[in-house]
């Protein structure tokens, strides 16, 4: 006996058939028409430009610039006392670009006073969790308030000639909250006034 094979009727596989075809030829279309779109607007320049983000310095107001520069000039002051304090001549800091009204006088005061005995502090004062707590960039004088932490723990006080660390009092913070004014001269920034608040950080 012949085995017959299953057939599908023809006209059912001419359905399945011509459904495959539309539905290729659909997917073909919209890629020809997504492919021909951008031909034309390729050889037309009708393609729109990416839109750019929004610039920087929109999001930039005069606060958090007033903030900016008040941290730089503050930063750029412990620097300059680093100088002051390590030279016994004082000739190599420049601490009035950064520093004016009490802070200025106190700090060469004291530096003179520390030089005068014979002494210098070597190393480097780090200035941590620093914020600045107020600021007003459109007042008469511009103005902001600094708190940090101070470390001197590796800011050694040492005999000039030496340079072998002198005996201090064992209670004294090396690390303690300051709180600093700074102003905008017509020079720049500078710190003003600083108050240690006597507590450790």
């Amino acid at each position: 006996m012949k085995r017959h094979a299953h057939r599908i009727p023809h006209s059912a596989n001419h359905r399945n058939l011509a459904s495959a075809s539309l539905a290729l030829c659909a997917a073909l279309a919209m890629s020809a028409c997504g492919s021909s779109d951008r031909e034309k607007h390729e050889t037309t320049g009708q393609i729109k430009p990416p839109t750019p983000p929004p610039a920087a310095s929109a999001t930039t107001g005069p606060k958090e610039t007033a903030k900016k520069e008040a941290i730089a000039a503050y930063q750029a002051y412990w620097r300059e006392m680093e100088k002051l304090y390590g030279d016994p001549t004082g000739k190599s800091a420049h601490l009035d670009q950064y520093a004016a009204s009490a802070a200025l006088k106190n700090a060469e005061a004291d530096a003179k006073s520390t030089h005068a005995r014979g002494l210098i502090n070597t190393g480097d004062v780090a200035v941590n969790d620093l914020t600045v707590t107020t600021v007003d960039p459109s007042g008469k004088v511009a103005n902001a308030t600094i708190s940090s932490c101070l470390d001197i723990s590796r800011w050694q006080t040492v005999d000039a000639k030496t340079k072998k660390p002198v005996s201090l009092p064992e209670n004294r913070l090396m690390k303690y909250v300051i709180v600093s004014a700074v102003e905008r001269y017509p020079e720049g920034w500078r710190v003003t006034r600083d108050d240690p608040q006597g507590k450790s950080c």
